[in-house]
């Protein structure tokens, strides 16, 4: 009994580490870009964008977020194990990139001044300030879908979707409060090492839950038990890969993130 406890509750932490993380970092990124806009164009239209976007992502879950209730459980499985392989994977790629040195880091900083720049060099800003609205619009939606689909994803497959939600909802205020206190876009987040962890614990998910769709039979029987191998197995290749491309490629990091 107490065995069954400990790896239910090891499956629930790497539940909410993965979604937790993952909600951050879009989140950073949507931030960095509201704040550009505000501080550069007036906050009426950075604040309307903003609105505008979180409300079309509340009507897309509205619509198609109970319709994952009827889908088959197997079918369900394979399809949200291949969604989550993708985003691991790609997370994973770039952040191995930038570890190995073959990739510059990404550089809030740096996206931060181009979007100001960009927006300053727009001109003058009427009272209703179009390219304000459409770029936070942007932003915010396209940041705000992955979070969304890592949510919905991870917390419909674990039979946890009230769990990470909740838990997106602590990132998106914890990043609010943080962005507000020191009012700008949190350069100082290590956010690729925030990329890696979570890359590891989607590729992680996403592996597992193909296998159960496809009726894998996985070895020990206990999930959470298999969930933790497979996080320590992609942890030791990453660290197995980052190793070898420092060691056989000269390839400088490009200046670009």
């Amino acid at each position: 009994m107490l065995i069954v406890a400990a790896t239910s509750a090891s499956g629930l932490a790497v539940l909410v580490t993965a979604v937790f993380l993952a909600c951050a970092v879009e989140m950073v990124e949507a931030l960095t870009i509201v704040l550009a806009v505000g501080r550069t164009r007036g906050w009426r239209s950075a604040i309307e964008g903003t609105v505008a976007a979180v409300l079309l992502l509340a009507a897309l879950v509205g619509i198609f977020g109970p319709a994952l209730v009827r889908i088959p459980i197997d079918v369900l499985r394979l399809v949200v194990g291949g969604v989550l392989l993708i985003f691991g994977l790609q997370w994973l790629r770039k952040a191995i990139l930038r570890s190995s040195g073959l990739k510059a880091f990404h550089d809030e900083d740096a996206i931060y001044e181009a979007t100001v720049a960009e927006l300053r060099a727009a001109g003058e800003r009427p009272d209703r300030d179009r390219l304000a609205f459409v770029m936070v619009f942007k932003g915010v939606f396209l940041e705000g879908l992955e979070v969304v689909i890592t949510v919905i994803t991870l917390g419909t497959s674990a039979h946890r979707l009230g769990l990470a939600s909740a838990t997106a909802a602590v990132a998106l205020i914890l990043v609010g409060i943080v962005g507000a206190v020191v009012a700008k876009q949190l350069s100082a987040v290590p956010e690729n090492a925030m990329k890696m962890t979570v890359g590891i614990l989607l590729t992680a998910y996403g592996t597992f839950w193909a296998g159960e769709g496809l009726k894998v039979k996985w070895p020990g029987g206990a999930s959470d038990v298999m969930l933790l191998v497979l996080v320590g197995f992609y942890t030791l290749l990453v660290w197995a890969l980052i190793s070898v491309i420092r060691a056989t490629s000269p390839t400088k990091a490009e200046a670009h993130s």
